[in-house]
């Protein structure tokens, strides 16, 4: 069997399995309760304002999304998607720190990273519409010494790739990109050329975050859609080629998770109610390396999600993206973790 190959038999009980199990059940307890504290606006000085991150970097807040007038690029306005920075310092009060912009390009779903020699990286999508008619995708990345001053984005992989999130472990950086019917585990030196270390074929699998535990495992989690749109949970040991995967019971739009200290997780991103795509919310839950579960609905509704994590001081950070307020905006929420 080819190594990196989606073999897992999710449902299937075995010893194997039931193993699995203890061992996540150990490593990533399942007992956290999370309480909102607070949530609020914070940006919404474009018609649609989606699609973002956050990070901490040199004792300020850094958020990115993309800024647009629609959720994707009509014809005739094929540059419609620009990436907008703003930073805070104290949460509170937020400014304009840059806009990155590529002419003739949709930019989108910008994700923040912090390289091994202290610079901010944004990675993100770059659709191409010419003539009005969708062409291909390809991402881009851009550096920052301040997070005010960015390099332009530069093209990475072949055109037809989405590399959607990028996790620096150890000096490296991983990441998973989607492509066709497959998905590709990702490796860099540098955040520009990149190495393919495992192949995946999922059915219907697409965005993707891969985080790290403290023993060195991968954690990714992983959107589908489709007839199997059931998000998927996948996890690996150094090198990273054999990768093991388990079914949640839940869609999962813009998938995100974040390793607290301990080696416990929260994951969250677009939640179905009932299943209910019409009453689409950003939701939170604990993770495992075998199951989800959402458990906090925050504020939001229609076009909404895709949440950025920062834990910070014993809270954790989160920004998405929502429309229940009429505006598509950015909104920051700050999580207490019961354990």
């Amino acid at each position: 069997m080819r190594a990196g190959r989606y073999t897992a038999t999710v449902n299937r009980i075995t010893p194997y399995k039931i193993a699995l199990t203890l061992l996540a059940a150990a490593a990533c307890p399942a007992q956290i309760k999370l309480e909102l504290v607070w949530a609020k606006q914070i940006w919404a000085e474009a018609p649609h304002s989606a699609f973002g991150d956050l990070i901490r970097f040199r004792r300020q807040w850094f958020c990115v999304f993309r800024e647009g007038k629609r959720h994707v690029a009509k014809p005739g306005q094929e540059d419609d998607g620009k990436l907008r920075v703003i930073t805070s310092r104290d949460g509170e009060t937020w400014k304009s720190a840059a806009l990155v912009t590529e002419a003739g390009i949709d930019l989108r779903d910008p994700k923040l990273s912090i390289t091994p020699d202290g610079r901010l990286m944004m990675v993100a999508g770059g659709s191409e519409y010419p003539e009005g008619k969708y062409k291909t995708r390809q991402p881009r990345v851009a550096f920052s010494k301040d997070g005010f001053n960015w390099t332009a984005p530069q093209r990475i992989l072949a055109p037809g790739h989405w590399l959607w999130r990028v996790t620096w472990y150890r000096g490296m950086a991983y990441g998973v990109s989607y492509y066709e019917r497959r998905q590709d585990v990702l490796t860099s030196r540098d955040g520009l050329s990149w190495e393919t270390i495992a192949e995946l074929q999922i059915p219907g699998g697409n965005e993707t975050t891969v985080r790290f535990l403290p023993d060195g495992r991968a954690v990714a989690l992983m959107r589908r859609d489709g007839e199997e749109n059931l998000a998927m949970i996948g996890w690996s040991r150094p090198p990273y080629k054999q990768w093991e995967w388990s079914k949640t019971s839940y869609f999962i739009g813009g998938p995100n998770l974040v390793v607290l200290p301990g080696g416990q997780m929260v994951a969250g991103g677009r939640f179905y109610p009932g299943g209910d795509r019409k009453a689409a919310k950003t939701a939170l839950g604990p993770l495992t390396l075998t199951s989800y579960e959402p458990q906090l609905v925050l504020p939001s509704g229609g076009d909404n999600s895709y949440p950025g994590f920062v834990w910070h001081r014993g809270m954790l950070w989160t920004m998405y993206y929502s429309s229940h307020e009429g505006k598509t905006a950015i909104y920051l929420a700050k999580v207490k973790v019961r354990r």
